[in-house]
Protein backbone atom coordinates (compact mmCIF):
# COMPACT_ATOMS: atom_id res chain seq x y z
CA UNK A 1 0.00 0.00 0.00
CA UNK A 2 2.86 2.37 0.77
CA UNK A 3 4.16 2.15 -2.79
CA UNK A 4 0.82 3.28 -4.21
CA UNK A 5 1.67 6.89 -3.40
CA UNK A 6 4.72 6.68 -5.65
CA UNK A 7 2.70 5.08 -8.45
CA UNK A 8 -0.03 7.73 -8.48
CA UNK A 9 0.29 10.45 -11.08
CA UNK A 10 1.76 13.81 -10.02
CA UNK A 11 -1.55 15.67 -10.31
CA UNK A 12 -3.16 13.29 -7.83
CA UNK A 13 -0.16 13.67 -5.53
CA UNK A 14 -0.22 17.46 -5.64
CA UNK A 15 -3.99 17.52 -5.06
CA UNK A 16 -3.21 16.64 -1.44
CA UNK A 17 -1.53 20.01 -1.02
CA UNK A 18 -4.35 21.82 -2.81
CA UNK A 19 -7.04 20.31 -0.60
CA UNK A 20 -4.98 20.94 2.54
CA UNK A 21 -4.72 24.60 1.50
CA UNK A 22 -8.50 24.80 1.19
CA UNK A 23 -8.95 22.90 4.44
CA UNK A 24 -6.82 25.38 6.37
CA UNK A 25 -9.51 28.05 5.93
CA UNK A 26 -11.80 25.95 8.13
CA UNK A 27 -9.27 25.59 10.95
CA UNK A 28 -10.57 28.18 13.42
CA UNK A 29 -10.32 26.39 16.76
CA UNK A 30 -7.88 24.12 18.55
CA UNK A 31 -10.06 20.95 18.40
CA UNK A 32 -10.56 21.37 14.65
CA UNK A 33 -6.83 21.96 14.14
CA UNK A 34 -5.87 18.88 16.15
CA UNK A 35 -8.44 16.76 14.31
CA UNK A 36 -7.18 17.87 10.90
CA UNK A 37 -3.54 17.38 11.83
CA UNK A 38 -4.32 13.96 13.31
CA UNK A 39 -6.00 12.89 10.08
CA UNK A 40 -2.96 13.85 8.02
CA UNK A 41 -0.58 12.17 10.46
CA UNK A 42 -2.64 8.97 10.31
CA UNK A 43 -2.72 9.07 6.51
CA UNK A 44 1.05 9.62 6.42
CA UNK A 45 1.64 6.66 8.75
CA UNK A 46 -0.49 4.36 6.60
CA UNK A 47 0.31 5.51 3.06
CA UNK A 48 3.78 7.03 2.89
CA UNK A 49 6.77 4.79 2.13
CA UNK A 50 8.90 6.23 4.93
CA UNK A 51 8.92 8.64 7.85
CA UNK A 52 12.29 10.37 7.53
CA UNK A 53 11.36 12.81 4.77
CA UNK A 54 7.91 13.69 6.22
CA UNK A 55 9.54 14.42 9.59
CA UNK A 56 12.07 16.73 7.93
CA UNK A 57 9.22 18.58 6.20
CA UNK A 58 7.34 18.73 9.50
CA UNK A 59 10.38 20.20 11.25
CA UNK A 60 10.74 23.02 8.71
CA UNK A 61 7.00 23.65 8.74
CA UNK A 62 7.02 23.74 12.52
CA UNK A 63 9.65 26.50 12.47
CA UNK A 64 7.27 28.69 10.48
CA UNK A 65 4.38 27.65 12.71
CA UNK A 66 6.29 28.58 15.88
CA UNK A 67 6.94 32.08 14.56
CA UNK A 68 3.21 32.45 13.96
CA UNK A 69 2.45 31.10 17.44
CA UNK A 70 4.82 33.58 19.07
CA UNK A 71 3.68 36.60 17.10
CA UNK A 72 -0.01 35.74 17.59
CA UNK A 73 0.49 35.16 21.32
CA UNK A 74 2.53 38.31 21.86
CA UNK A 75 0.50 40.66 19.66
CA UNK A 76 -2.93 39.04 19.85
CA UNK A 77 -3.82 39.35 23.50
CA UNK A 78 -1.56 36.57 24.82
CA UNK A 79 -4.24 33.93 24.24
CA UNK A 80 -2.34 30.63 24.04
CA UNK A 81 -5.22 28.68 22.45
CA UNK A 82 -5.63 31.21 19.66
CA UNK A 83 -1.88 31.24 19.06
CA UNK A 84 -1.67 27.43 18.98
CA UNK A 85 -4.59 27.30 16.54
CA UNK A 86 -2.86 29.76 14.22
CA UNK A 87 0.33 27.73 14.30
CA UNK A 88 -1.43 24.43 13.63
CA UNK A 89 -3.31 26.07 10.75
CA UNK A 90 0.07 26.75 9.12
CA UNK A 91 1.08 23.11 9.62
CA UNK A 92 -2.17 21.87 8.06
CA UNK A 93 -1.72 24.30 5.18
CA UNK A 94 1.93 23.60 4.33
CA UNK A 95 2.98 20.19 5.62
CA UNK A 96 0.92 17.82 3.41
CA UNK A 97 1.75 19.68 0.22
CA UNK A 98 5.47 19.90 0.99
CA UNK A 99 5.60 16.17 1.72
CA UNK A 100 3.82 15.16 -1.48
CA UNK A 101 5.91 17.54 -3.58
CA UNK A 102 8.97 15.51 -2.63
CA UNK A 103 7.52 12.41 -4.30
CA UNK A 104 6.72 14.15 -7.59
CA UNK A 105 8.80 13.18 -10.62
CA UNK A 106 9.42 16.34 -12.71
CA UNK A 107 9.28 14.46 -16.02
CA UNK A 108 5.96 12.79 -15.18
CA UNK A 109 4.59 16.09 -13.91
CA UNK A 110 5.42 17.73 -17.24
CA UNK A 111 3.74 14.90 -19.15
CA UNK A 112 0.53 15.23 -17.15
CA UNK A 113 0.46 19.03 -17.23
CA UNK A 114 0.84 19.03 -21.00
CA UNK A 115 -1.41 16.09 -21.89
CA UNK A 116 -4.06 16.21 -19.17
CA UNK A 117 -4.28 19.88 -18.21
CA UNK A 118 -3.38 20.96 -21.78
CA UNK A 119 -0.94 23.68 -20.77
CA UNK A 120 1.33 25.19 -23.48
CA UNK A 121 4.13 22.85 -24.52
CA UNK A 122 6.87 25.51 -24.39
CA UNK A 123 5.94 26.48 -20.85
CA UNK A 124 5.88 22.86 -19.70
CA UNK A 125 9.20 22.01 -21.37
CA UNK A 126 10.86 24.96 -19.64
CA UNK A 127 9.25 24.01 -16.32
CA UNK A 128 10.44 20.41 -16.62
CA UNK A 129 13.99 21.55 -17.38
CA UNK A 130 13.98 23.92 -14.40
CA UNK A 131 12.66 21.25 -12.04
CA UNK A 132 15.27 18.79 -13.26
CA UNK A 133 17.98 21.33 -12.51
CA UNK A 134 16.49 22.05 -9.09
CA UNK A 135 16.38 18.38 -8.09
CA UNK A 136 20.09 18.09 -8.98
CA UNK A 137 21.17 20.75 -6.49
CA UNK A 138 21.67 18.20 -3.72
CA UNK A 139 24.06 16.10 -5.79
CA UNK A 140 25.86 19.23 -7.00
CA UNK A 141 26.33 20.39 -3.39
CA UNK A 142 27.85 17.03 -2.43
CA UNK A 143 30.23 17.12 -5.38
CA UNK A 144 31.36 20.66 -4.60
CA UNK A 145 31.89 19.76 -0.96
CA UNK A 146 34.05 16.76 -1.90
CA UNK A 147 36.15 18.89 -4.24
CA UNK A 148 36.72 21.55 -1.57
CA UNK A 149 37.57 18.89 1.01
CA UNK A 150 40.18 17.36 -1.31
CA UNK A 151 41.71 20.81 -1.80
CA UNK A 152 41.83 21.35 1.95
CA UNK A 153 38.98 23.86 2.21
CA UNK A 154 36.50 21.71 4.12
CA UNK A 155 34.38 22.88 7.04
CA UNK A 156 36.07 23.02 10.43
CA UNK A 157 34.91 23.22 14.02
CA UNK A 158 35.06 27.00 14.19
CA UNK A 159 31.55 28.49 13.72
CA UNK A 160 33.05 31.45 11.82
CA UNK A 161 34.86 29.15 9.39
CA UNK A 162 31.69 27.08 8.98
CA UNK A 163 29.79 30.23 8.04
CA UNK A 164 32.42 31.18 5.47
CA UNK A 165 32.38 27.62 4.14
CA UNK A 166 28.60 27.71 3.69
CA UNK A 167 28.80 31.10 1.94
CA UNK A 168 31.52 29.89 -0.43
CA UNK A 169 29.60 26.71 -1.17
CA UNK A 170 26.42 28.68 -1.89
CA UNK A 171 28.27 30.98 -4.28
CA UNK A 172 29.87 28.01 -6.06
CA UNK A 173 26.48 26.33 -6.35
CA UNK A 174 25.01 29.54 -7.80
CA UNK A 175 27.77 29.73 -10.41
CA UNK A 176 27.29 26.08 -11.35
CA UNK A 177 23.52 26.56 -11.60
CA UNK A 178 23.95 29.54 -13.93
CA UNK A 179 26.35 27.57 -16.13
CA UNK A 180 23.95 24.63 -16.20
CA UNK A 181 21.03 26.89 -17.06
CA UNK A 182 22.97 28.39 -19.96
CA UNK A 183 23.90 24.96 -21.31
CA UNK A 184 20.32 23.74 -20.93
CA UNK A 185 18.86 26.75 -22.75
CA UNK A 186 21.32 26.35 -25.65
CA UNK A 187 20.53 22.63 -25.91
CA UNK A 188 16.77 23.26 -25.87
CA UNK A 189 17.06 25.97 -28.50
CA UNK A 190 19.16 23.67 -30.71
CA UNK A 191 16.41 21.04 -30.49
CA UNK A 192 13.72 23.44 -31.64
CA UNK A 193 11.94 24.11 -28.35
CA UNK A 194 11.63 27.80 -29.17
CA UNK A 195 9.97 27.54 -32.57
CA UNK A 196 8.10 24.22 -32.61
CA UNK A 197 4.34 24.66 -33.02
CA UNK A 198 3.32 21.06 -32.37
CA UNK A 199 4.94 18.70 -29.91
CA UNK A 200 4.71 15.01 -29.14
CA UNK A 201 5.42 13.41 -25.78
CA UNK A 202 7.48 10.29 -25.17
CA UNK A 203 5.21 8.76 -22.53
CA UNK A 204 1.41 8.73 -22.21
CA UNK A 205 -0.36 10.34 -19.27
CA UNK A 206 -3.33 8.13 -18.43
CA UNK A 207 -5.71 8.71 -15.53
CA UNK A 208 -6.15 5.38 -13.73
CA UNK A 209 -8.35 4.14 -10.92
CA UNK A 210 -5.43 4.57 -8.54
CA UNK A 211 -5.25 8.26 -9.47
CA UNK A 212 -8.98 8.66 -8.93
CA UNK A 213 -8.67 6.95 -5.55
CA UNK A 214 -5.81 9.28 -4.61
CA UNK A 215 -7.93 12.28 -5.53
CA UNK A 216 -10.76 10.95 -3.36
CA UNK A 217 -8.40 10.42 -0.42
CA UNK A 218 -7.01 13.97 -0.82
CA UNK A 219 -10.53 15.40 -0.89
CA UNK A 220 -11.54 13.32 2.14
CA UNK A 221 -8.56 14.57 4.13
CA UNK A 222 -9.38 18.12 3.12
CA UNK A 223 -12.96 17.61 4.28
CA UNK A 224 -11.91 16.54 7.79
CA UNK A 225 -11.64 20.08 9.26
CA UNK A 226 -14.88 21.06 7.54
CA UNK A 227 -16.72 18.17 9.16
CA UNK A 228 -15.00 18.80 12.49
CA UNK A 229 -15.98 22.47 12.45
CA UNK A 230 -19.60 21.70 11.60
CA UNK A 231 -19.71 19.08 14.34
CA UNK A 232 -18.48 21.45 17.06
Amino acid sequence: MRSLVLRANPLAQLSVGLFSLLASFWVDSLPVALTALGAYVLAAAVLLPGWRYPLVCLAFTSIAALTIVYSTWRLGGRDLEVAATAGLRIVVLAWPGSVMAGYVDPSRLADYLAQTVRLPARLIAALAAALQRFTGFGLAWQQLERVRRVRGFGAGRNPWSNGRHAANMSFALLVQAMRGATATSIAMDARGFATASGRTWALPAPWTRLDAAGLVVAAALGAVPVIARLAT
